[in-house]
């Protein structure tokens, strides 16, 4: 039994690689002697989504060396050394989450946003990322837990991108503006909501500063969740992506087995023990969400503390329908499919009841994944982004050089972080930007200009939409009635408490 304090060394079932500190993980690697992956692991990918959007001479000088180093030690690599199969620059945790395929795994991985929606991941840093390849263990404290359920129903026109950044609200007025969150381990028991979904909330646990969060589902939500990841797996294996130890062929294998486990009663979805001890416990109430929530990094507080910190949230009336919008950023690992879709459907009613749809300010559109297009594609939504897009990527002709200016129109970009990274393509300086993404930080996806501060506020992907095609944020009206009919992201909280019977469980948080 294993108590909060403790520290542990702990076997890790998936590594994730990400290309911008990826460099110098193979470095580390190369000091330690070490030649190819430990057997413990079940599956490492290295990604190629940081650099995604610009792929420059820095890009095309760095990337295939670390691709190259990192397919002979035994990873996944989102670029085949070979130019076999076509170049997969997916945000790395969104194919994390997909490639993990238990709910009891350990995942540790190159990025902050390292936080499936199946196990319990770890954001690291580049040489904990390398022992966790070369040896297949790491070590670290186990953190104190905060339990968050869920209370009340979902109004019609919110989206569950509310709910994650009205957990943050409720948490600080519960506590008296105490963090409770920071530094330890959210369980959040979100279990009728399937991984792609769910990651929303665990991916948003970062910002709340936690260490990281484990996502408690119920069986048939996690048989629906291991049944998306084993077919986007095949899908990355129909690509030519598996090696030569057939690792993802493997994680499908495990994906049966853990169906099988959980169908038979051997081994039900992973839940806490009926006496597990808490630093803190959280009921969100959805009944209190009416209106969509803004995550604001208030730039000009008198207390600079106050500033960029993601705890400043706002519903869409403090705006007044007055908060002028330079730019609408819709991607990152914090939207689905689902998001995308919701692009698709609020133009084509948008153009029903209008005739027209024109952008008073740029909208940028990257969607995570490339599978995500491919099914888009299927379903007739990519046919409708095509229609009203002004540019769209071109992976025989990418981009060399950063986009510097936006039209009011909207961009098609490549899969990958694009904007919420920054580190290629951002918002023109002192843009106000509003964003699906994950970061609010200063300079991040917007610099300052000398005329005023850049700023990023963060909210759902409908909230974003409209504000590109007002130019403004939208008054609740507007919202309300741009959203009528649009299938938004829904969830229903679990009927019964979600714990594990007897034996007690190995680990306890």
């Amino acid at each position: 039994m294993l108590h909060a304090g403790s520290d542990v060394r702990v076997e890790v079932n998936i590594v994730g690689s990400q290309d911008t500190t990826g460099l110098m993980t193979s470095q580390e690697l190369e000091m330690m002697a070490a030649t190819s992956i430990s057997p413990i692991v079940d599956g490492a990918y290295q990604s190629g989504c940081h650099t995604a959007s610009v792929w420059d001479k820095k890009a095309q000088e760095n990337i295939p060396k670390l691709m190259k180093f990192m397919n002979d030690f035994g990873l996944i690599t989102a670029r085949d050394p070979k130019g076999v199969y076509h170049a997969m620059t997916d945000v790395i945790h969104k194919v994390l989450n997909d490639i993990t395929v238990d709910d009891w795994a350990i995942i540790i991985g190159g990025d902050s946003h390292t936080r499936m929606s199946k196990g319990v991941a770890f954001g690291a840093d580049s040489g904990t990322v390398a022992l966790a390849l070369a040896t297949g263990e790491a070590s670290m404290p186990i953190p104190e837990s905060v339990k968050v359920t869920f209370t009340g129903k979902m109004q019609d026109h919110i989206d569950f991108r509310d709910v994650v950044h009205s957990t943050q609200a409720q948490m600080l007025s519960k506590f008296g503006g105490e963090n409770v969150f920071q530094g330890r381990v959210i369980e959040v028991h979100i279990g009728t909501l399937a991984a792609d979904q769910a990651f929303t909330f665990t991916d948003w646990t970062a910002e709340m500063k936690a260490k990281a969060s484990i996502c408690i589902s119920q069986d048939d939500t996690l048989i629906e969740s291991l049944e998306i990841a084993k077919s986007r797996i095949q899908i990355m294996i129909d690509k030519g992506m598996d090696n030569e130890k057939q690792v993802l062929q493997g994680l499908i294998d495990r994906a049966d087995n853990r169906i099988a486990e959980i169908k038979s009663g051997e081994k039900p979805a992973l839940a806490p023990d009926p006496n597990a001890k808490y630093f803190a416990e959280l009921e969100v109430d959805l009944s209190l969400i009416d209106e969509p929530m803004i995550a604001d990094p208030d730039v000009n507080n008198d207390d600079v503390s106050k500033r960029y910190t993601h705890d400043t949230i706002r519903d869409l009336t403090f705006y007044d329908g007055q908060k002028h919008v330079d730019l609408g950023f819709v991607g990152s690992c914090m939207v689905h499919k689902g998001d995308l879709k919701i692009v698709s459907q609020m133009l084509k009613n948008l153009e029903s009841e209008q005739g027209t749809v024109q952008f008073k300010a740029p909208l940028v559109v990257a969607a995570p994944t490339y599978n995500i297009i491919d099914e888009l594609k299927e379903e007739g939504d990519w046919d409708v982004l095509q229609k009203y897009s002004g540019f769209e990527f071109n992976d025989l002709l990418p981009k060399q050089k950063a986009r510097t200016e936006y039209e009011n129109m909207m961009y098609l970009e490549r899969p990958g972080c694009n904007l919420c990274m920054g580190n290629q393509e951002k918002a023109a300086k002192g843009d106000t930007v509003l964003a699906t993404s994950t970061r609010l930080f200063q300079g991040r996806v917007v610099a300052d200009s000398e005329r005023k501060k850049g700023e990023s506020l963060l909210a759902s992907t409908p909230v974003v939409v409209l504000a590109a095609i007002l130019g403004r944020t939208p008054t609740i009206e507007e919202y309300k009635s741009a959203v009528v009919g649009i299938k938004l992201t829904k969830f229903a909280p679990p009927t019964d408490e979600m714990t594990a019977g007897s034996p007690p469980d190995l680990v306890s948080f």
